[in-house]
């Protein structure tokens, strides 16, 4: 049986001979009708405030899982970033060094086209220093006998056409630089 305050105010006893005073009572049954309501009230105002305090918590809660679904999706997008980005760097490493293999094997190539450019050019060089020479040869024992000529014809008295001697250019080397002295002799045959 559920006693209310109300029910606690209202209450009445039978009267007997010899029983307590009713005064006393009444008073008795009011002050604690009093402290009951008062209890009652207490507890609907903390169930009230359990209530809004259960609500709060419910939404805190919500808002925690959300936090933590944010955070986790946060972790997983910075992870996909960064082996994304690993994977680009990787890729950019790769490529640089397979450019800098292309350039470097240009650059051999380039190294050796211009080492076999250098001993071409020697090699023409000497065959150029060989044919000079041979011309300055040749030219050096014509004005010797051209010298023998004139000697010979000042003391003959006799006037000698100078033809010099040909000289045979040295095997597997062609001339290939004409001498102006040599066009000007060609162009006056």
């Amino acid at each position: 049986m559920k006693v209310t305050p109300l029910d606690l105010r209202q209450q009445r006893f039978n009267t007997v001979m010899r029983g307590y005073d009713r005064g006393e009572v009444t008073a008795f049954l009011t002050e604690v009708a009093d402290d009951y309501e008062n209890a009652l009230r207490e507890t609907d105002r903390l169930r009230q405030e359990v209530a809004k305090l259960e609500a709060v918590l419910a939404e805190h809660r919500g808002q925690e899982r959300n936090l933590r679904n944010t955070l986790l999706t946060a972790q997983k997008m910075a992870d996909e970033v960064k082996d994304q980005a690993g994977t680009e760097a990787d890729r950019i490493i790769k490529e640089a060094e397979s450019r800098a293999d292309l350039i470097v094997q240009k650059s051999q190539a380039r190294i050796e086209d211009v080492q076999r450019e250098i001993e071409g050019m020697k090699l023409r060089r000497r065959e150029v220093e060989t044919t000079v020479e041979s011309l300055v040869s040749s030219l050096q024992e014509t004005l010797a006998v051209i010298r023998e000529q004139e000697t010979r014809s000042k003391d003959e008295g006799v006037v000698l056409l100078h033809r010099p001697k040909q000289a045979e250019p040295p095997a597997a080397v062609t001339p290939s630089v004409s001498l102006p002295e040599e066009k000007a002799a060609q162009g006056k045959s």
